[in-house]
């Protein structure tokens, strides 16, 4: 029997650098499933990643599957991923493997652009920054989700980019106290960059933040982000680029 629309469920899968995340969401980015998660497996080359996803989802019931990788990706193709086994996933065709190991249908997007397209009113420009294992980030104009940049990886200091500067590592290293100091110093750079109309932050290190912010920015947790993996599969996830 064919799925309707009204009946879609979608599994929708956030890749990090720590945890393997899921839930099913309906059409309208509503979960009908609890969200689960598992430890990212070492080495988290494709084949460990598959393997922890199958055996994650493997009670789940679902028609679609949508993927936030952290890293690029083109056509569902990773590019990079540099909080994982970087070289074993470059060029890696993770749409194509996950529609053969889960025979459903599926799409892989950056996770900061997947959470961005959850979580964006589609007023102005608003920008995502996800605060975690490294920094991602997504831009959304008018609720279209623009051309993905790894912002990420972009200098902020004369010898450390985003990840580097202000990231888990670095985070351990220097503590929470320097660390909020940094991140001032990001965010005023992001504001002078991209004059948004509103910033949004998530990632598990956002809970951390005790620096005053802004009246547009505001922190979001992870399953404010979810319903962006149902978003992929209507109009709402149309995007001005070929990166998906």
């Amino acid at each position: 029997m064919k799925t309707t629309s009204s009946q879609l469920k979608i599994l929708a899968i956030d890749i990090g650098g720590s945890h393997v995340k899921a839930t099913v969401l309906d059409k309208n980015g509503e979960m009908l499933s609890d969200y689960i998660k598992a430890d990212t497996p070492l080495p988290a080359n494709p084949d460990n990643i598959l393997e922890a996803i199958k055996e994650l989802v493997k009670e789940l019931s679902f028609d679609r599957v949508s993927v936030g990788f952290p890293g690029y990706v083109r056509n569902n193709i990773v590019g990079t991923a540099p909080n994982l086994d970087d070289k074993a996933w470059r060029n890696y065709d993770l749409g194509k493997r996950l529609e053969a190991e889960l025979g459903k249908p599926a799409r892989v997007v950056n996770d900061a652009d997947m959470q961005g397209l959850g979580i964006a009113a589609g007023q102005g420009l608003e920008m995502v920054v996800t605060l975690g294992t490294g920094f991602g980030t997504a831009l959304i104009l008018d609720g279209v989700l623009l051309p993905h940049l790894e912002i990420a990886h972009h200098p902020i200091t004369k010898t450390k980019d985003y990840d580097a500067y202000m990231g888990d590592k670095e985070l351990d290293k220097i503590g929470k106290k320097k660390w909020n100091l940094r991140m001032k110093r990001v965010f005023k750079t992001l504001k002078t960059v991209f004059n948004y109309d509103h910033l949004y932050i998530g990632g598990g290190n956002s809970r951390l933040l005790t620096i005053k912010l802004d009246d547009n920015m505001t922190i979001v947790s992870n399953k404010d982000g979810i319903k962006g993996g149902a978003r992929l599969w209507g109009n709402e996830a149309k995007s001005r680029s070929s990166k998906k």
